[in-house]
């Protein structure tokens, strides 16, 4: 599900809007796609008695001989799939917060820029999992780690959101929910402002920007893809991911996540960083 982030990044800016921008229906067309086709993926295989290290679509997308590297690839490696699967959630992490920092300035509310805080341990939590499979689920410490990260960054990102709805004057209506049988006519016009739905969303650079939907999905999946390759057999040329080394593989989530922690004090500091990471 990690590609419906494209129909609601686009703020057409210098640039033709997309449909998306304008009707939810591209969204839920790619939703049902989408789910459609992970459900076919998921029962398919279950009824051809797929096993535990059974490749993902039988790994249709992988290279179908083995390289003379320096390594073998272990039993239990991604597909090219599963590691387009696990990149594009990186992607998506940052497609959103870079959103919600954008939307701080078009909606002059600032509280837009704490939820970009609060995804921040979500996208450690994303790099947690690829780095658990990049050292071949040899390191099971990174698991409850990831379970950790995921669980603070949900908190996080529901305690941003709540002020977010504070600041546009929402109330939690807890007479209500002590009444139940009350109805509080000030419930209506929380339910009104709750109808209203974000117009503008941010796109991932002004080389895409003038991209529709599916041009810009296409480019998505195209660099994730040469990215999975690289990941999936470049590894083997190397004797790291076969040395369960600790310290290695949290150097591999930290250093990444306190350089996108850095990248947003920056701009907090001066709205015109960019920064290379």
């Amino acid at each position: 599900m990690n590609l419906v982030y494209k129909e609601q990044e686009m703020d057409g800016i210098g640039a033709t809007m997309p449909e998306s921008m304008v009707s939810y229906q591209p969204m839920v067309n790619l939703v049902g796609g989408l789910t459609a086709l992970a459900g076919l993926t998921a029962f398919v295989p279950g009824l051809m008695g797929a096993e535990v290290h059974t490749p993902y679509l039988n790994g249709f997308m992988d290279i179908p001989f083995q390289l003379s590297a320096r390594h073998p690839e272990p039993e239990n490696a991604l597909t090219v799939g599963c590691w387009i699967i696990h990149i594009t959630s990186l992607v998506e992490w940052l497609v959103a917060m870079g959103f919600c920092w954008r939307w701080a300035d078009v909606s002059n509310n600032p509280k837009w820029r704490g939820l970009t805080w609060g995804l921040l341990p979500l996208h450690s939590s994303g790099i947690t999992a690829c780095t658990y499979h990049l050292f071949y689920n040899s390191i099971p410490v990174l698991v409850p780690l990831q379970a950790m990260l995921t669980c603070l960054g949900n908190t996080t990102a529901m305690f941003a959101a709540y002020r977010i709805a504070v600041s546009n004057g929402w109330s939690a209506p807890w007479g209500d929910i002590l009444a139940l049988n009350e109805e509080d006519s000030s419930n209506e016009n929380t339910q009104e402002e709750d109808s209203q739905s974000l117009v503008g969303f941010e796109d991932l650079g002004d080389a895409l920007a003038t991209d529709n939907d599916w041009t810009f999905i296409a480019k998505l999946f195209a660099g994730c893809a040469v990215a999975s390759y690289v990941v999936k057999y470049g590894e083997l040329w190397f004797d790291f991911p076969f040395e369960s080394e600790l310290y290695l593989s949290l150097a591999f989530i930290f250093i990444p996540s306190l350089l996108n922690s850095f990248k947003w004090w920056k701009r907090s500091q001066d709205p015109t960083f960019d920064g290379w990471f």
